[in-house]
């Protein structure tokens, strides 16, 4: 019989080689606003902005932002480490100024000269909530939200752009839902000449009135409008608000956007839309 040479794994054939150097552990970290993380996977690394339902927002320096589940997987100062919430929550979640997309609010600092790339919207009241909401995010990496007044020649508004690589265009569209119009004529643009470098996103809502949380006018859902029915008129008329003028309802829009202060005031659908566009606009 052939003599056995040492034998490298005792008698468990799947314990590991001794010769193999052991991994570093990876230790639990309390995660505090400013940290510096890196994911490895995505080779993303940011400090910490904000979390919550489970995940963790990091924003790069170049303002860009990407959420990640809480948990393993993580990098700090080259060592691995596990994200899990701090105990006092309320008290570390406070330690840095925040803007109302939740965002730690930038150091003042001189005005930022306005990039080539732009974000448009539907109307006056979508461009009125993103400011309210993303306004200081946008000032800070110097993107501009302009108002469309309807999509219907959203094509030629795209061709006098003439989006490229350096000067993107993102477009928030209402009611982007499958079958729609408005579903309809992001499919022509984002397929022809300029489709790479525009964004054409959206969310379901008939209207961005729709994507601030009912529950800010005391509601449990928005009103149920008639097709065929103007539907900022019905919302109102539902409401018992005066809608008989165009001053009645821009009136009332008013009311509604006092009720949204933060971006916790939002549907989700919108918060995950807006936020994609600036990713896209500020694409080094």
């Amino acid at each position: 019989m052939t003599p056995r040479g040492p034998d490298r794994y005792g008698h468990d054939v799947l314990a590991r080689d001794r010769q193999t150097p052991r991994l570093p552990k990876s230790a639990e970290h309390e995660i505090a606003v400013g940290d510096v993380i890196e994911e490895p996977t995505s080779g993303f690394c940011g400090s910490v902005e904000r979390w919550e339902n489970g995940l963790v927002v990091l924003e790069d320096r170049h303002g860009k932002r990407r959420s990640f589940p809480l948990g393993p997987g993580f990098w700090i100062d080259g060592k691995p480490v596990t994200l899990v919430l701090p105990k006092h929550t309320s008290a570390v979640r406070t330690t840095a100024p925040k803007t109302a997309s939740g965002s730690v609010a930038a150091a003042p600092g001189p005005a930022k000269v306005a990039r080539a790339s732009r974000i448009y919207v539907e109307g006056i009241h979508d461009a009125e909530l993103v400011e309210k909401i993303w306004g200081d995010d946008l000032r800070h990496v110097g993107v501009v939200v302009e108002p469309l007044h309807g999509i219907d020649d959203l094509a030629g508004i795209v061709t006098e752009f003439a989006p490229t690589r350096s000067r993107r265009l993102g477009v928030l569209v209402d009611h982007l839902v499958t079958g729609s119009k408005e579903s309809r004529i992001a499919e022509a643009v984002t397929g022809g000449r300029y489709g790479e470098n525009v964004m054409i996103t959206g969310h379901p809502y008939i209207d961005i009135w729709e994507a601030i949380k009912p529950q800010r006018l005391g509601m449990a859902a928005w009103p149920s409008v008639p097709k065929g029915q103007d539907w900022k008129s019905g919302i109102c008329a539902a409401l018992g608000w005066p809608h008989a003028t165009a001053a009645d309802v821009g009136r009332a829009w008013q009311r509604i956007l006092a009720t949204a202060t933060s971006w916790t005031h939002l549907e989700r659908p919108l918060l995950t839309e807006v936020e994609r566009l600036i990713d896209f606009v500020t694409e080094s």
